[in-house]
C-alpha cells in the first residue's frame, strides 16, 4: 500500500507560526501543510532569492530574509514577524540547519565547526530566546526544534553536526522545564535521514551510511516529518514537553 500524506481542515485555524529554513525541505513541507490546516505563516530563510516566490506559493503572510547566527537579526525579525501576523506567534519551528564537513575529528576544520554550531545551535538558540516572551506574554505556545537521530547516536565523520544536534536536544529539553505550567511547550525531533536538499551537502557514501543504519530500509520521506512535527505544533500535543520524538525507521527507539 502507498504511503499518503493526510492533512486536517481547520487544525491551525487562528494559529500563527514561524518557520526558520521555510523555503525548502522540512521547514517548506511544514509551512504548507499549517497553511493547509488553517494556519498563517511567516518564513525565516538565508535564500532571500526565492523568499518571494515561496510566499506566493505557499500564501504566506511574513518572509525575512537572515541569518539565525545573528542575533540582532532575529530579535528584529521577531518583531517585524509578530506584527504581520497580528500580534501573536503561536508555533515556533526551527528548522534552519547545515551539516557542516564531512571528515574525521582530527581533520575537522575548525572554521567549518564553528559555523554548524553558530547555526545549529547559536542560531536556534537566538529564535527561542527571541519568541518565548512573545508565547509567554499570550500564555499559548509549541516549540519545535528540529534536532536529529544524529544528535542521539552520533555519526561517524560527522562530529560537528552530531554534536550540535545533541546540544538542541539538550537545550529543548531544559525549555521544556521552564516553561512547562505556563502553556508554552517545547519538543524536538529526532529524524532519521529523509530526502531533502540537505542531502546535496553530502557525499553519497554518507547517505549510503545512514539509509544502512535504518531497519526499515529506506531514507524517510519530508511528508512524514512533517506530519510529526505539525502534531507536536498543534493543540493536541498538550501533555508532552521537553522531549523527543523519533521519525527514524526503527533506528532509534529512545
Amino acid at each position: 500500500m502507498g504511503r499518503r500524506e493526510v492533512t486536517y481542515a481547520g487544525r491551525f485555524a487562528g494559529r500563527s507560526a514561524i518557520i526558520t529554513g521555510g523555503v525548502s525541505g522540512l521547514g517548506k513541507a511544514v509551512a504548507a501543510r499549517i497553511v493547509a490546516e488553517g494556519g498563517q505563516v511567516a518564513l525565516w530563510d538565508l535564500n532571500a532569492d526565492v523568499l518571494a516566490a515561496v510566499k506566493t506559493e505557499l500564501g504566506a503572510s511574513d518572509t525575512q530574509a537572515l541569518d539565525v547566527s545573528d542575533q540582532t537579526a532575529v530579535e528584529a525579525a521577531a518583531q517585524a514577524s509578530a506584527a504581520a501576523l497580528g500580534g501573536k506567534v503561536d508555533v515556533l519551528v526551527c528548522s534552519a540547519g547545515i551539516t557542516g564537513a564531512t571528515a574525521p575529528v582530527h581533520e575537522f576544520p575548525v572554521d567549518n565547526w564553528l559555523r554548524v554550531f553558530d547555526i545549529n545551535v547559536n542560531g536556534l538558540f537566538y529564535c527561542n530566546r527571541a519568541i518565548v516572551p512573545i508565547m509567554l506574554g499570550q500564555g499559548y505556545g509549541r516549540i519545535v526544534n528540529i534536532a536529529s537521530v544524529a544528535g542521539k547516536e552520533g555519526n561517524p565523520n560527522a562530529s560537528a553536526y552530531s554534536a550540535s544536534k545533541a546540544a538542541v536536544i539538550g537545550l529543548t529539553k531544559s525549555l521544556g522545564k521552564e516553561l512547562a505550567g505556563k502553556g508554552v511547550i517545547a519538543n524536538s525531533l529526532t529524524p532519521a535521514t529523509f530526502e531533502s536538499p540537505i542531502l546535496d551537502q553530502l557525499p553519497q557514501s554518507q547517505v549510503d551510511y545512514m539509509r544502512s543504519k535504518i531497519p526499515m530500509g529506506r531514507l524517510g520521506e519530508i511528508h512524514e516529518s512533517a506530519a510529526m512535527v505539525c502534531f507536536m505544533a498543534s493543540e493536541e500535543c498538550s501533555f508532552t514537553t521537553a522531549s523527543t520524538f523519533d521519525t527514524s525507521g526503527g533506528r532509534t527507539t529512545f
